[in-house]
């Protein structure tokens, strides 16, 4: 990446931000953000150059024909055809808008792997309370010591306006995507020849950063709690895992537990963080990325404007049969949108003395909702391994931007894992208002359900 592309306000903002990494915004600072910038920091005018629509408040009615919270999302751009079909032959004339990690995948996939690239639209929105704490979080909150916790967050983006490359890794870790989450959904793990096998699991995530009864001195340092349990027709059927998820993991490191149906009882898990095997993926590429953030250096090398994965509702329409979408190499390119949209660029290289299969990582967070939509992680030689892509969409009955399909290509082994196929479940990831209570994420009560 060189430096002349990278989005001349955003260096400019980087270099009037303070250099450490505990400094509040000011109050003139953090009055742009609703003004200048949207309610989350990203830059509410667009570039026609570039083809970036301007930020006028996102999506704010569900399109028609969409049954409700609880069905299929209807696609509001159904009606749009490509612009352009980008592939290892014309790729050149589209160079500067393609992240090191995509020109990697259509040269690997010279013959199959293409992106068609649609009209860009800015369709991020989310609650107005949402927006409010942000706000507020801009003046208070600062990251504990040695940038490994939030102090003074709550409920909103902690670093709307960041100062460093640890703020904003922080601001997709804690970014808003819903209170309480619970789906069933397929993972499949895809050799190079194309075969696959596939796991099938309930999963449900309560946001404790997001509980609305609570504020930023009684989170307790806990960000979320998770729950999965494999269905069938996956092997171990019944094996359930809890997660209670630390907001600053090295204080306080992650506690998870399993239960095992062959045994009956639940028992403490190994460790689950950093570079732990998981189905097919590493432990702190769930969600493309999560867990403490300590064994990197993390740098924010500024802003750039790429084609990136966004409104994928093609790829999540209900009875789509697995084989249409999990292909050799990666998933059907046919059912993708590639849009132009602003990311910030973070790149987080491993501290000396810390350990890692990825030495380098860089992240592509989308500048209107900080969800990291690109990963690239690099070997300890240098070399480009993995490449992560999240194909998402609006779930604008939230509203956020949510992933369909999160996507690991392995570019030595020719694999992938491709995590999230719900096309056919009797219903799409469910954005719930009725949340259980924290009780039910204990476990007692993963113990009581695993022998009903």
């Amino acid at each position: 990446m060189t430096r002349t592309v990278l989005c001349t306000s955003a260096v400019l903002l980087a270099l009037a931000l303070p250099l450490t990494a505990q400094a509040k915004v000011s109050a003139e600072q953090a009055a742009q953000l609703g003004t200048t910038l949207t309610p989350f920091g990203a830059e509410r005018q667009g570039d026609a150059a570039k083809g970036i629509a301007e930020w006028t408040g996102g999506l704010s009615q569900v399109p028609a024909g969409y049954a409700g919270p609880g069905s299929f999302h209807v696609d509001p751009f159904a009606g749009e055809q490509p612009l352009r079909v980008i592939d290892a032959q014309n790729m050149g004339a589209d160079e500067a808008s393609l992240s090191p990690g995509v020109k990697a995948l259509l040269k690997t996939y010279p013959q199959t792997f293409k992106l068609p690239v649609y009209p860009s639209h800015r369709s991020f929105a989310a609650p107005p309370e949402i927006y409010a704490n942000t706000r507020r979080n801009a003046e208070q909150a600062t990251l504990a010591d040695g940038g490994n916790g939030l102090v003074g967050a709550y409920a909103g983006i902690p670093f709307p306006i960041p100062a460093d490359g640890r703020e904003a890794i922080w601001n997709h870790i804690a970014r808003w995507q819903g209170r309480y989450i619970d789906e069933v959904a397929i993972t499949a793990q895809v050799t190079a020849s194309g075969s696959y096998s596939i796991l099938r699991e309930r999963i449900q995530l309560l946001s404790n950063y997001y509980h609305p009864q609570k504020d930023a001195g009684s989170l307790d340092n806990q960000l979320y709690y998770f729950a999965s349990e494999l269905l069938p027709p996956s092997r171990d059927v019944g094996r359930a895992l809890l997660v209670h998820e630390p907001i600053d993991q090295v204080a306080e490191p992650r506690a998870a537990w399993i239960y095992n149906p062959g045994q009956r009882r639940v028992r403490r898990a190994p460790t689950l963080a950093y570079d732990t095997p998981i189905d097919g993926i590493y432990a702190d590429d769930t969600d493309m990325y999560n867990g403490a953030t300590d064994r990197y250096d993390w740098k924010l090398l500024g802003k750039q404007a790429l084609l990136v994965p966004y409104h994928n509702y093609a790829m999540e329409q209900p009875g789509r049969a697995l084989d249409e979408l999990v292909k050799p190499g990666h998933l059907n390119p046919e059912l993708t949108r590639w849009e132009m949209h602003r990311v910030w660029v973070v790149e987080a290289t491993l501290r000396p003395g810390q350990r890692h299969v990825h030495a380098k990582r860089r992240f592509y967070l989308d500048e209107d909702s900080w969800y990291a939509l690109m990963v690239e992680n690099y070997d300890a030689r240098g070399e480009l391994w993995h490449v992560n892509l999240a194909f998402s969409k609006n779930a604008y009955e939230v509203p956020t931007i949510a992933p369909v399909n999160l996507v690991f290509h392995d570019l030595i082994a020719r694999s992938y894992t491709a995590i999230g196929l719900r096309n056919n479940e009797k219903a799409p990831r469910q954005f719930l208002l009725a949340a259980p209570p924290e009780n039910y994420f204990t476990p007692a009560s993963l113990r009581r359900k695993g022998t009903q």
